[in-house]
């Protein structure tokens, strides 16, 4: 019998680490890890502004780095920790390397697809991720919050 998945409070501070690196290259703060029975698989962080890339999502690079450490792009047993709800196309990724559960601390309510702003995982696909809403909340948002009020201040 599988053991029920409970949230470690580990991994969610590593992405926290991970948004604060973006942070301070002027990305907007995202962190992700991917991990499986207790291991780190994956870790990224948001890169967009430094390499000019639309697709340069923390989920990604993270979701990239845990296929290539396991040879394979399912990644079943495995659960990405993030820092802010995944958008539509990180969502996607998720659903596709048919992960076994998403962490996620802010919601995003203008383009979170995990249940903020809209749900894919409503929708009928053959499997359905975990999902723990909320996790570190009130940490991930300061983090985001702090940014954007920084950008608007132009100190960022």
């Amino acid at each position: 019998m599988e053991r029920a998945f409970l949230p470690e409070k580990r991994f969610m501070l590593r992405a926290l680490e991970l948004a604060k690196e973006a942070r301070d290259a002027g990305e907007v703060p995202v962190g992700a890890v991917v991990i499986r029975d207790g291991k780190v698989l994956g870790e990224g962080r948001n890169r967009r502004e430094a390499v000019q890339n639309a697709l340069a999502h923390a989920e990604l690079e993270a979701i990239a780095h845990a296929c290539e450490a396991l040879g394979s792009w399912r990644l079943s047993g495995c659960f990405l920790y993030v820092t802010l709800e995944p958008c539509p196309m990180c969502t996607g990724a998720i659903i596709n390397a048919q992960l076994a559960g998403v962490v996620y601390g802010a919601e995003d309510i203008r383009a979170g697809c995990c249940g903020g702003g809209e749900d894919l995982f409503r929708l009928p696909y053959a499997r359905r991720p975990v999902l723990y809403r909320g996790f570190l909340e009130d940490q991930c948002r300061a983090l985001l919050q702090d940014f954007f009020q920084e950008l608007r201040a132009g100190t960022q």
